[in-house]
């Protein structure tokens, strides 16, 4: 059998684009973990022995094929989320469990698996689908895939920001219906972020990627608002921190790029939006619960603020006769932070060794600390 290592350093020669794959290097080199030696570790012969379900089976197929080499692999048949009854049953007597974030891995998921289950993984960044106090109770490890999405996640960041201030797909539908006549000089005219007052609520990696690629674009200044302060990371690009308060009643664009917790939940609610100006521009691309979707629906509707863009929503996806389908002034976006083809190959990768590893009792990629 050929070892997973051989095939991973094929793959990372042959590739052109190389910047995903040096990022995973140097996440295992930060780790102290030769890249190698973690690959060859990991490739254990446990084929006929080790059983792992995989939620969806339109994931890159790197990641497959490193599970089957090492395991006996199950997967949903369907490129559609794995129905919940269908998850109880395939889950039962597995070792480990590949799954995404539209999979709800609660107790009852858990203690269905059985005792023997020794890992969980998923293909996200996020991890609040998975019930984490039921995982530390019964020494499940989890592994998820932070880092690698980061890149991806802030570029789209910044087209879902200028789809929403220049009006970009309003402009695009005047093409087609012919609300195109001719050129005028307030047609379609947005609000442009030099000069601007920009405010990051969540200051991690995004954040910080996010503040990067602004910095071109000449915003008058950049502020972020987060439980601890990064100063050294905001020196980097000039943004200074501020309350949250402040944030809200002087930013001209808020974007939302936080984790969801407890204190973050609908933490954007009727209050947040009144304080906002009434020029500000609403982009979120953390949760769709952090936002309380009636109230920025009413702020959107009444003017209360300028215009908003979305790349998360609850539910996902939204019913088409969401009433926020129905405003001109906000893009929706399904989505697609992360979807980058790249990205996607090396989060499935990434998932699929963490697997590896929690079977194995060696250290993962990116592992959840419970």
């Amino acid at each position: 059998m050929i070892s997973s290592s051989f095939h991973f350093t094929k793959h990372l020669k042959s590739l052109r684009v190389s910047s995903l794959h040096k990022q995973l290097e140097q996440v295992l080199y930060s780790k102290n973990i030769p890249k190698l030696q973690f690959f060859s570790t990991n490739a254990m012969n446990l084929k006929n022995n080790k059983t792992v379900y995989v939620t969806r089976p339109d994931v890159a197929g790197v990641g497959l094929d490193i599970l089957r080499k090492e395991c006996n692999v199950t997967t949903w048949s369907e490129a559609k989320p794995v129905p919940r009854e269908e998850l109880l049953k395939q889950i039962e007597g597995k070792d480990a469990l590949f799954c995404a974030l539209t999979d709800k891995i609660d107790a009852e998921v858990i203690e269905k698996a059985g005792p023997q289950l020794k890992c969980i993984a998923t293909i996200s960044v996020g991890y609040e689908h998975i019930d984490l106090k039921e995982c530390k109770k019964r020494g499940i490890r989890v592994g998820y895939t932070p880092d690698v999405l980061t890149d991806a996640t802030a570029e789209l960041t910044l087209a879902l920001l200028l789809a929403t201030n220049r009006r970009l797909l309003e402009a695009n539908k005047e093409v087609y219906n012919g609300g195109w006549k001719s050129w005028a000089p307030s047609w379609m005219c947005g609000q442009g972020l030099k000069g601007s007052r920009v405010g990051l609520f969540g200051f991690g990696r995004i954040g910080q990627e996010i503040a990067s690629r602004l910095v071109p674009f000449k915003p008058a200044l950049i502020t972020y608002t987060t439980r601890t302060q990064r100063p050294e990371e905001a020196k980097k690009v000039g943004a200074v921190y501020v309350s949250f308060e402040k944030m809200l009643s002087e930013s001209d664009f808020i974007i939302a790029c936080c984790a969801l917790t407890p204190e973050t939940k609908e933490i954007f609610n009727s209050s947040a939006f009144d304080k906002m100006k009434s020029n500000c521009i609403f982009i979120n691309i953390s949760r769709g619960a952090v936002v309380d979707q009636s109230a920025l629906y009413s702020a959107l509707k009444e003017k209360r603020i300028l215009a908003a863009g979305l790349d998360v929503t609850t539910p996902e996806p939204l019913p088409l006769d969401d009433a926020l389908l129905k405003l001109d002034n906000i893009v929706i976006l399904p989505h697609i932070g992360s979807a980058e083809t790249h990205t996607r190959t090396e989060m499935s990768r990434i998932t699929a060794m963490n697997i590896l590893a929690g079977l194995n009792g060696t250290e993962m990629i990116s592992e959840v600390k419970l």
